[in-house]
């Protein structure tokens, strides 16, 4: 039976994971710091990605590894789990026996996404270039670090480069102008926001937001439903074609903001609004690559992610 480590099971992803790899038949030896990691065929290792033993010691007897563990905008932990901790599991997999496969969840922020130009879309040629930030230079250094250890090490490493995860009703979230806009924060969550916005956040008043660079035309932008990323990891679960390779992972298409924003504003009733944000960029994710090589099929395009948030939070 294989055995997996797993570190950062806890989390948004984590927690599917588990349950992909439970229903797989895969043992998990999974690193625990402050969260639980339910499951009868899961063994929780209590310890931190900042201490190498403790990283060795979930990585010992595992064949495949998953890196999972991040931090978003944090100042005082991001070095500690994303860099350091990084380095603790890849070191962890090179003095390990049998560690046939390590995966680290990367993501979008790696590539630039919509701060800076991308005239054609984003593929696994395109640079690594981190926007602004602790949460993008971070998944560079991480990618960086894993392709040394291919290079110097031969480590067999495969880099899932995801867009941004949506679940549950987190699309209405994000399509909401209540939810993103702070009247005491003038462009808190958006761009440029004007005070007939703010009349209306302040009257709670909701509007579905069209996001609109400095002459009015919306945005484009690629998502993804976590139902694809955890499809993309289970077809490149000790599949020797994704040994070596990285993968861009999004919806099946890149949305466009007005038309977004319209289909939603049809099914709930709610008008929209546009909202510039002139310092951003349009941009699409190519994902033939990972189609081609592991499979990858995503089944959740913009309106399909709508209308399984509508029903998420109907049913909530």
């Amino acid at each position: 039976m294989t055995t997996i480590a797993l570190f950062g099971g806890s989390g948004k992803i984590g927690r599917r994971v588990v349950e992909l790899l439970g229903t797989r038949g895969y043992q998990i030896r999974a690193l625990v710091h402050k969260s639980p990691v339910p499951g009868v065929h899961v063994a929780c290792i209590e310890g931190s990605v900042v201490e190498a033993v403790d990283c060795a010691e979930v990585v010992r007897g595992s064949e495949i590894v998953i890196q999972l563990a991040t931090t978003k905008e944090d100042a005082d932990t991001f070095f500690d789990v994303s860099l350091r901790g990084t380095f603790n599991i890849l070191e962890a997999c090179r003095f390990a026996d049998g560690v046939r496969q390590f995966i680290l969840m990367s993501g979008d922020a790696a590539q630039g996404i919509w701060f800076s130009p991308h005239p054609r879309p984003i593929n696994e040629e395109t640079p690594l270039a981190a926007y602004p930030g602790y949460y993008a230079f971070s998944k560079v250094m991480e990618e960086t670090m894993t392709r040394q250890y291919q290079v110097q090490y031969g480590l067999p490493a495969t880099i899932l480069r995801s867009s941004w995860v949506f679940e549950g009703d987190d699309l209405l979230n994000h399509f909401s102008i209540l939810k993103n806009v702070n009247p005491a924060e003038l462009g808190h969550g958006f761009g440029e926001v004007s005070g007939e916005v703010l009349d209306l956040v302040r009257s709670g008043q909701e509007r579905i937001p069209v996001l609109v660079d400095g002459s009015g035309e919306p945005f484009t932008r690629h998502i993804v439903h976590i139902d694809d990323v955890i499809h993309a990891l289970d077809q490149s679960l000790r599949n020797e074609q994704a040994i070596g390779r990285d993968y861009n992972i999004g919806a099946p298409d890149a949305f466009q903001y007005r038309e977004a924003a319209t289909y939603i504003s049809e099914r709930l009733g709610i008008p929209t609004i546009d909202i510039p944000n002139p310092q951003y960029h349009s941009f699409s994710i190519d994902i033939s690559r990972a189609r081609r090589e592991i499979g990858y099929s995503p089944a959740n395009d913009f309106s399909r992610m709508a209308d399984r948030a509508i029903e998420a939070r109907h049913n909530a």
